[in-house]
């Protein structure tokens, strides 16, 4: 083979790495990186131009980057953990490959900066919300009069609440937003579905997994909270609906509490003008006189 052919070689099987860079996304982590020696940068700005520039030379040259938000304390636990020297730019390295396996981190695909930064950031909470929530299940104990894992029994019938209210739809989007007042923050997800060519039901199974979670600690805890489900399908109106949580499952609202609850904004307690052409309705086939029940109550 001649020799001329091997760089041409390593260029091509450099494109089939997948690389990740590690993130400070604020000016307070950033700052609080300053204080080891090898981290050479001074300015917060500066730095983040220089993130997206080597994003878009990477991008350029055919390799796959994903972005993760780097978190000095956490990076300082890490060294201690593992015994490693956190002002080396190796040190970095090696935490910033363990977060691509395990922290937030979002695909880079040449989205610029300041719209990759939110959708970073908000990565994060979704996956601290998710952990918050686990704990709090797995916490729980078990049923003092029948001896069940109450944590468990919570996700079972918060699977099938869930299971339940996407059968109730219609055909075309679902956005459901669920909230839960637990004991020492508000948690608050988001699941996305829509629906392929053929009608089956399509949705991220993360998300999904995080509103189960976080339905079950409201079931299993008993604490305020709600879902709302707003379906979008063209040529019709969106539709919105509502429950409220009960310790037996969920209650839902009627259209009028709909309303209230759509339209009033959740800082303030003041009225926000409806959205034109949305329904605010009851759930469909499901009744409004009692509670839609799983198949676990303790």
């Amino acid at each position: 083979m001649p020799h001329t052919q091997h760089p041409t070689m390593r260029r091509a099987l450099r494109r089939e790495i997948a690389g990740t860079i590690g993130l400070l996304a604020d000016e307070h982590d950033f700052t609080a990186m300053r204080r080891y020696r090898t981290f050479t940068f001074d300015d917060h700005t500066t730095y983040l131009r220089q993130v997206e520039a080597l994003l878009r030379t990477l991008a350029s040259q055919g390799s796959h980057t994903t972005v993760a938000l780097f978190d000095p304390e956490e990076y300082a636990e890490f060294c201690a953990e593992t015994g490693l020297d956190p002002d080396t730019p190796a040190s970095r390295t090696r935490f910033t490959a363990e977060l691509a396996a395990t922290g937030p981190s979002v695909p880079y695909e040449s989205q610029p900066l300041d719209e990759l930064l939110p959708e970073l950031v908000d990565e994060a909470v979704r996956q601290a919300t998710w952990q918050y929530a686990a704990m709090l299940l797995a916490g729980i104990g078990a049923c003092a009069s029948c001896g069940e894992d109450i944590g468990r029994a919570a996700l079972a019938q918060a699977s099938e609440l869930l299971t339940r209210i996407l059968g109730t739809a219609g055909p075309g989007e679902r956005h459901l937003v669920c909230s839960v007042s637990a004991a020492r923050e508000p948690l608050t997800v988001i699941l996305r579905t829509d629906e392929s060519p053929d009608g089956e039901l399509r949705m991220d199974e993360t998300e999904a997994l995080e509103l189960t979670t976080v339905l079950a600690v409201g079931l299993a805890t008993q604490s305020p909270g709600g879902l709302v489900m707003r379906t979008s399908s063209p040529g019709t109106t969106d539709r919105v609906y509502g429950w409220r949580l009960r310790a037996d499952g969920l209650e839902p609202l009627t259209a009028g509490e709909v309303f209230d609850a759509y339209c009033t904004d959740a800082d303030s307690g003041d009225l926000v003008s409806p959205e034109s052409g949305v329904d605010y309705c009851a759930p469909p086939g499901l009744g409004g006189d009692g509670p839609m029940k799983g198949g676990h109550t303790h």
